[in-house]
């Protein structure tokens, strides 16, 4: 079973299972976490927060020694594609790079040697955004969101400053509509509020199936 010690960036943990997924955040750890849990993946696959994005290079420098990395044999890296899927792409590349690992050719795919490396951006590999773009996208039928939509049009109307990163604002609207209102993005995919039978969740799924 996956322990939470190693959602901490600086965990030394030895590595127990051959498949690693590395991903960024303690929100995102706690999502995967709940996913892998979904697909029966969660005595297969293991979870490691790398914190940020601009720590992967550390993260993965500590990765190599840590007690029981030679038996991994396939390495995962999920981060939010943000602004520019080709640039965030690039950046995980140059991560891998600065530490001799295989390098992929594509996202979504995995690289040749060992371990295998693939990379998977946030929502879809394909667009820009966040995991907090593809859990919205995942709840987009939910009766709350024309409420969620209007809040953000009622502020705009009264000149309220809107929140600069507004994916994130509305994706805590959301939550503060359902039973439990204060939980985080993480917390929620535990609490089933991210329905991962959606067909927007496929590619990911695919994704880590696959490894």
């Amino acid at each position: 079973m996956l322990g939470d010690q190693l959602q901490i960036p600086q965990s030394k943990a030895p590595i127990a299972y051959p498949k690693v997924l590395v991903v960024e955040g303690q929100s995102a750890f706690q999502f995967f976490k709940a996913l892998l849990r979904h697909l029966d993946l969660l005595n297969t696959i293991e979870i490691r927060n790398a914190g940020g994005v601009n720590d992967f290079s550390t993260f993965l420098r500590q990765l190599l020694i840590t007690p029981g990395y030679p038996q991994v044999t396939s390495l995962a890296i999920i981060r939010d594609a943000e602004g520019n899927v080709t640039a965030a792409f690039q950046a995980i590349c140059n991560s891998l790079k600065d530490v001799q690992l295989h390098v992929p050719s594509r996202l979504g795919e995995l690289s040749e040697g060992t371990p295998k490396v693939s990379v998977f951006l946030l929502p879809d590999c394909a667009n820009s955004g966040m995991l907090e773009t593809l859990c919205l996208d995942s709840v987009s039928a939910d009766p709350a969101m024309p409420c969620v939509e209007n809040y953000f049009l009622c502020l705009e109307e009264r000149g309220t400053q809107l929140p600069k990163n507004l994916t994130k604002a509305r994706l805590h609207t959301f939550l503060a509509s359902r039973s439990r209102a204060d939980l985080l993005l993480g917390q929620a995919a535990h609490e089933g509020y991210w329905p991962f039978d959606d067909p927007v969740f496929d590619p990911l799924k695919k994704f880590l199936i696959a490894l």
